[in-house]
């Protein structure tokens, strides 16, 4: 069952929002899923303590160094997708999780260091593949960008990564007050109606859009190996 690791050496760069709401997503469609929250922040794990969590999802955050991989290989036999929200920094423990993943998102925003920090990221998964000799696919996610303006910042650093071959996904994480509120009242983003939230419909369509087109990046390495 497919291991989904959200990585970056810098912190505040969507990590957490983004693996939750893609693991909030597709459970919303049925799906058990394990959040492994390997963050010493433990925001998701906050998150999934208040009311309307999905009930088909699963918070691990007792991880360490030493049961890292064991926690993986165990939620990936039980459960259809493993979710990992990893700490900010480049640590053995990262290294490990990335070893263990079918996909690697790392998100950042539209800057130029948060770009330099994703080159990092990259870089480990890279040394990842050689060090366990097997392909690790990864992709970069734009988050906290604009859905109405694309500064030519974000414009440039998109095509230089682009020129460099690194492989973007097409959906952006939006900044938007919905992801924010998620972890103030919890559950999902179609759940936070009953808060009070108004005008849902742009969160809602991003966030499923964001989780079906990981989703499709699953499916097509998935036939792409049975090919091979």
């Amino acid at each position: 069952m497919p291991t989904i690791v959200f990585a970056s050496p810098k912190g505040g760069a969507g990590k957490t929002t983004s693996a939750t709401l893609f693991a909030s997503e597709i459970a919303s469609q049925g799906a058990a899923v394990t959040i492994i929250d390997a963050d010493p922040n433990r925001n998701i794990t906050e998150w999934a303590a208040r009311s309307g969590c999905p009930d088909n999802i699963t918070t691990l955050s007792n991880v360490t160094e030493e049961t890292i991989m064991d926690v993986i290989e165990e939620a990936s036999a039980e459960t259809p997708f493993v979710v990992i929200d990893l700490e900010g920094t480049a640590s053995v423990m990262v290294a490990y999780a990335i070893s263990l993943a079918d996909l690697v998102i790392i998100p950042l925003q539209g800057s130029h260091l948060d770009a330099r920090q994703a080159a990092r990221a990259i870089k480990l998964v890279k040394n990842q593949e050689r060090a366990t000799r097997r392909h690790i696919p990864y992709r970069v996610l734009f988050t906290r960008t604009s859905p109405a303006i694309t500064p030519k910042t974000l414009t440039y650093i998109r095509a230089e990564l682009e020129k460099e071959g690194v492989e973007i996904l097409k959906t952006q994480v939006f900044d938007r007050e919905a992801y924010r509120a998620m972890f103030s009242y919890g559950g999902t983003v179609e759940g936070l109606t009953q808060h009070g939230l108004k005008n849902l419909g742009p969160a809602i369509d991003n966030a499923r859009s964001f989780a079906a087109e990981i989703v499709a990046v699953l499916k097509a390495q998935q036939i792409a190996e049975t090919v091979a």
